[in-house]
């Protein structure tokens, strides 16, 4: 079983997978498709590039992501490359971020000296992803914050094209998705709560510009013309796509629209239909499950996410945390306690303490000690009575 957040998970994702990636035969519209079906081209990933799906059902969000971003990459580079093999798409992947992220790159160097490439991808990987400062604030959002993650597929394709990377390649590419959101946001007839939070999506995951909706621009304003690939051009169509699929029903001015973008990125009308019936179907099977579109209360959404997140670690890590409580005494009988009775003010403290301490010798737990776990301990305390031994839980009894 791969943990994606302890080291080494991305040797054990190719030493388990080796012969379970998919095929494209180098066709990049078949890879595109594909990928657009698991849900990673819209921030939400439900699935692999993988003949055989791999059990997520442990894994956080964030892990879930990490996978299919390095499944993505180098689903990509088996395209571009004939012969392919591990060691040289991890070295790939490197230098091109070397590229994109110099600073990070001598950070991790200085962090991981004598780290294997792969042990340093997986540094790169996860500061992908995290594209806000910190887990508090990430909790509280509303929505996904990896709707632009798929640029750094358009820029790594690039790279492996040309062998070199344009400094304003990234710049551009993001710039363009933003000018068409806005253009899509603006002849919106019926305006949606999820217009909003669609702002907020797009200035979370832009890392080189600002987003600004822009009143006055027009389509010909934006240079289509520059994005050659067609990954880019099928990337530009679905950023449009999803900005106008939020009130679930197309318009005749916006179906005009995205008519006049696949005409101006020189795309038929059969991939047009697709992208429309792809996202449509897409979003109505995973509606109830992507954050987006299940809009709460901030502190609400903040402890449902958090028990999702605390639930899976729990079970994740279920034996030796069973161990850890077991050789704590009075941690144990405070926990049967709370299976029946509330505790004091007093036996809580007592319990954090006692399992901040055993957090410290299990690393995934850690999430404990960031400013403000103390708000996960309730969550924790919910699940710990299904780990006691049965003797502490009256319903198993004879």
């Amino acid at each position: 079983m791969i943990n994606p957040s302890a080291n080494g998970w991305i040797d054990k994702f190719f030493a388990e997978n080796q012969d379970n990636f998919l095929d494209f035969q180098q066709n990049t519209l078949s890879f595109y498709e594909d990928c657009r079906s698991t849900g990673f081209i819209y921030g939400y990933v439900v699935r692999y590039q993988l003949q055989n799906q791999i059990d997520t059902s442990k894994w956080s969000y964030d892990e879930i992501t990490k996978v299919g971003f390095l499944n993505t990459l180098f689903s990509i580079y088996n395209i571009e490359k004939s012969d392919v093999s591990k060691e040289d798409f991890i070295n790939a992947v490197y230098q091109f971020y070397k590229i994109i992220q110099p600073e990070n790159l001598n950070f991790i160097k200085k962090l991981l000296p004598e780290g294997s490439y792969s042990s340093r991808l997986e540094k790169i990987i996860d500061d992908r992803i995290q594209t806000n400062n910190n887990t508090i604030s990430k909790n509280f959002s509303h929505i996904i914050t990896n709707a632009l993650l798929f640029i750094d597929i358009l820029a790594f394709e690039h790279y492996l094209k040309k062998q070199e990377l344009p400094t304003d390649y990234l710049k551009n590419i993001e710039s363009d998705c933003i000018k068409i959101v806005s253009l899509a946001l603006k002849i919106k007839e019926r305006k949606s709560k999820y217009d909003e939070l669609l702002v907020k999506l797009f200035e979370n995951s832009i890392r080189y510009t600002k987003f600004n909706t822009i009143e006055n621009i027009e389509l010909a304003e934006i240079k289509i013309i520059r994005h050659t690939s067609l990954l880019e051009r099928l990337y530009l169509l679905d950023i449009a796509q999803m900005a106008l699929w939020c009130d679930e029903k197309l318009e005749l001015n916006e179906q005009h629209f995205l008519e006049k973008l696949s005409q101006d990125l020189d795309l038929n009308k059969i991939i047009l239909d697709k992208s429309e019936k792809e996202i449509y179907d897409f979003i109505e099977k995973y509606k109830s499950e992507i954050p987006f579109f299940n809009y709460s209360n901030p502190i609400k959404h903040f402890y449902d996410q958090a028990n999702k997140n605390v639930t899976k670690l729990i079970i994740r890590n279920k034996d030796r945390l069973t161990k850890e409580i077991k050789e704590s005494g009075e941690l144990m009988q405070l926990l049967a306690k709370s299976a029946t009775k509330d505790l004091s003010k007093d036996e809580k403290k007592k319990i954090k303490k006692q399992l901040l301490d055993i957090c410290k010798t299990i690393p995934s737990l850690t999430i404990f000690l960031l400013p403000g776990g103390s708000l996960l301990l309730p969550i924790l305390i919910k699940f710990i009575p299904q780990l006691l031994p049965s003797a502490f839980n009256e319903n198993l009894e004879d």
